[in-house]
């Protein structure tokens, strides 16, 4: 796993170990951070169920200004530290140790996002609806008026992700592989 583009292109990252995290592939961050391009610059990005934080590092790499990384797996926060620590990225960066529901509570009023993207464990249809439902009630407080929402899933999901979670529309859809990639907007 390497990040794509940007100030540290080509630069090796660390998984955490094990099957728990199942990191985005090289391939389909490329076509995510291309759609994305014309949003990166100066963006406040949340990698949700960030694992090794490679979405979020990538984001930083394309000048995003801030990025939170919200995971509950100490293996994965620690891969997130080290991966960070070995690209000398010391600063435009949160790293919240906690479940994703906790964290959008705490996030509600301390920043709106221009970009969130959310990549729960294929299995947990229920994180899936449950996170976008609570984005879509808070989306005043944690978007910003354009801000986005990205949710990564299996395109074989025993529960397909729903067309619409409160204000939030979904508006394109892209397949890769076994891998998909929804995108909400209000």
């Amino acid at each position: 796993m390497r990040v794509i583009g940007g100030t540290y292109r080509s630069r090796r990252l660390a998984a955490p170990r094990g099957l728990a995290t199942r990191p985005t592939s090289d391939r389909l961050r490329e076509t995510l951070f291309n759609v994305l391009a014309p949003r990166i610059e100066g963006a406040v990005f949340a990698d949700l169920y960030a694992g090794s934080g490679a979405v979020g590092i990538e984001a930083i790499s394309r000048g995003a200004s801030l990025v939170y990384f919200v995971d509950s797996s100490p293996a994965a926060v620690a891969a997130i530290r080290s991966n960070l620590a070995a690209l000398t990225i010391t600063s435009g960066f949160q790293i919240l140790s906690s479940t994703v529901s906790a964290a959008l509570r705490r996030l509600t009023e301390r920043s709106r996002w221009s970009i969130v993207f959310l990549d729960p464990p294929y299995a947990a249809d229920n994180d899936y609806a449950g996170t976008l439902s609570g984005i879509g009630h808070d989306a005043d407080s944690l978007l910003t008026p354009d801000g986005i929402v990205i949710a990564e899933h299996s395109r074989k999901m025993l529960q397909p992700l729903a067309e619409s979670y409160g204000p939030l529309k979904r508006y394109r859809v892209v397949e890769q592989g076994d891998a998909g990639l929804s995108f909400y907007t209000r």
